[in-house]
């Protein structure tokens, strides 16, 4: 009986320390490039509270690590919180399998709420209900090598019509000047330079006049030898060729300059991304929102937006910025980066475009629709077919 007497306070005491252990939040990233920086926020975080304690993983990029998601919430064991790319995260929402976070939005301190860019918001909303809370926004820029230009004689081109008569200026000695990838987001940012835009309502506009004004100068400079086809899967090829000078202009997103600025044998330029159509120049929001699956428990889904309002303190923002390049989504980080932006003028105009900045299509069926879109863009740069043939297929197979 003693015995019992004396094991009853440790046990107690043992199911009080069980009780009072943090609530685990998985987070699924795909931020390999940063990671430490990522798990050191998640250090601070679980070190400033003791109620919740974040476990981040790296899960590839965003398109490894949608597939992994997919698997994981069909066998029930996924993450608490998930950062998913603009174009995946419809899908998901209208499918039932991200939690509705409107609630907790609206309960956020009016403070951070209105203080978070308009287009930021909307970029994790379906329906008018949020499922997805910013963090990592990206706008498109140009980079370019800034030597070759200096060489000849010019500045960073503001518009198409410009960058492709410096292009063919710049064709010489069997240089081409433009990267011409098959990508959907810089695509849909040249679309919209030019005032258009590749959906209408619900419904695909992929053969668009202006998409086709787009994708017929870029198959025009590719036959001329003034653009350079690449797709997705040849970053690393082009990368060492935008080193060397057989290229000179990328289109890509801001956040691509921490990796760019390490490339050997030149200095880099970065600059807004070209504007056809003053008066219209608006660009589509890159980067990612951060979610929770449906199912996730509501002591987890408290302690994925907990970490996020983490995320979003000025301080911790400015220090993000600075280690990614990627545009702060609140206006309160601004004038904690005035020293850096001191340093690297060039960023600050870059950046100030989320100030004409409108978020991505939230259709379901958008992201399906961008890799016909990625097809379509190689078939005509590489002149398998015209811009507007490939236009037009790409639009038929997107209305089946």
């Amino acid at each position: 009986m003693r015995r019992l007497a004396l094991l009853t306070p440790l046990l107690a005491l043992s199911l009080s320390s069980a009780l009072a252990a943090p609530v685990r939040v998985e987070f699924w990233h795909a931020m390999g490039g940063v990671q430490g920086v990522v798990a050191g926020y998640a250090r601070d975080f679980n070190a400033a509270q003791d109620a919740y304690e974040v476990v981040p993983s790296v899960q590839g990029n965003y398109r490894e690590l949608l597939p992994k998601l997919q698997g994981a919430l069909k066998a029930g064991k996924a993450p608490a919180l998930v950062q998913l790319e603009f174009t995946q995260f419809p899908a998901l929402a209208a499918g039932g399998q991200l939690a509705d976070l409107t609630r907790a939005a609206e309960a956020l301190p009016d403070a951070l709420q209105s203080d978070i860019y308009p287009a930021a918001w909307k970029s994790g909303q379906l329906g008018g209900r949020t499922y997805g809370l910013p963090w990592n926004l990206s706008v498109p820029v140009l980079l370019y090598n800034a030597g070759s230009l200096k060489r000849a004689g010019l500045g960073a081109p503001d518009t198409w019509t410009q960058l492709e008569a410096q292009s063919r200026a710049l064709a010489t000695g069997g240089r081409r000047p433009l990267v011409a990838a098959a990508d959907a987001w810089t695509f849909e940012a040249n679309v919209l330079s030019r005032g258009g835009s590749l959906v209408g309502g619900s419904a695909p506009r992929l053969n668009s006049p202006d998409a086709v004004e787009a994708l017929t100068q870029l198959t025009r400079m590719s036959a001329a030898g003034q653009a350079q086809p690449r797709t997705l899967n040849e970053a690393t090829r082009a990368a060492f060729d935008f080193a060397r000078g057989q290229n000179v202009f990328v289109l890509a997103s801001v956040a691509n300059w921490i990796d760019a600025r390490k490339l050997p044998f030149f200095n880099l330029g970065i600059a807004p991304f070209p504007c056809e159509k003053q008066g219209a120049c608006t660009v589509p929001l890159g980067g990612a929102t951060l979610a929770v699956p449906a199912g996730t428990p509501a002591a987890e889904q408290a302690g994925a937006v907990a970490f996020w309002q983490f995320l979003m303190q000025p301080a911790r923002l400015a220090h993000w910025v600075q280690a990614t390049a990627y545009v702060p989504p609140r206006r309160a980080a601004g004038p904690l980066l005035e020293d850096w932006y001191a340093k690297n003028p060039q960023l600050r105009a870059a950046h100030a475009q989320i100030g004409r900045a409108v978020p991505r299509p939230t259709l379901p069926e958008y992201a399906a629709w961008t890799a016909l879109l990625e097809e379509a863009i190689l078939k005509a740069t590489t002149g398998k077919l015209s811009a507007k043939a490939a236009l037009d297929e790409a639009q038929k197979r997107a209305e089946r």
